[in-house]
């Protein structure tokens, strides 16, 4: 059974630094990533990364935050470095996993930015 849990979520001040770890686990993954909602929103990619490396930023967080993982046969190990957090980024944070079947979410953490 496949199961990502998130942790590292919680308060920052503007232009502080948090890092956010996910553990995915039971599964052979490809794809992961990072995505974002704020209240009353859809859903948002934040940063991806494939199997090699190759990683994709959002625009209003790039040269920000840094998307990175860890792979060990059917577990993988996922961050987020995010600095100079600014009030826009306040948003649930969840991690996202594909397989060959279907993709996974999290559950989410909470990231709040606030002086």
């Amino acid at each position: 059974q496949v199961q990502l849990v998130e942790s590292g979520g919680g308060l920052a001040q503007p232009g502080g630094s948090l890092v956010l770890s996910c553990t995915a686990s039971g599964g052979f993954f490809g794809d992961m990533g990072w995505y974002r909602q704020f209240p009353g929103k859809q859903r948002e990619s934040v940063a991806t990364i494939s199997p090699s490396g190759t990683t994709k930023y959002a625009e209003s967080v790039q040269g920000r935050f840094t998307i990175s993982r860890t792979t060990t046969g059917n577990q993988a190990w996922l961050y987020l470095q995010m600095d100079n957090l600014k009030p826009a980024d306040t948003a649930v944070y969840l991690c996202n996993a594909r397989d060959v079947i279907r993709e996974y979410w999290g559950q989410g953490t909470q990231v709040t930015v606030s002086s």
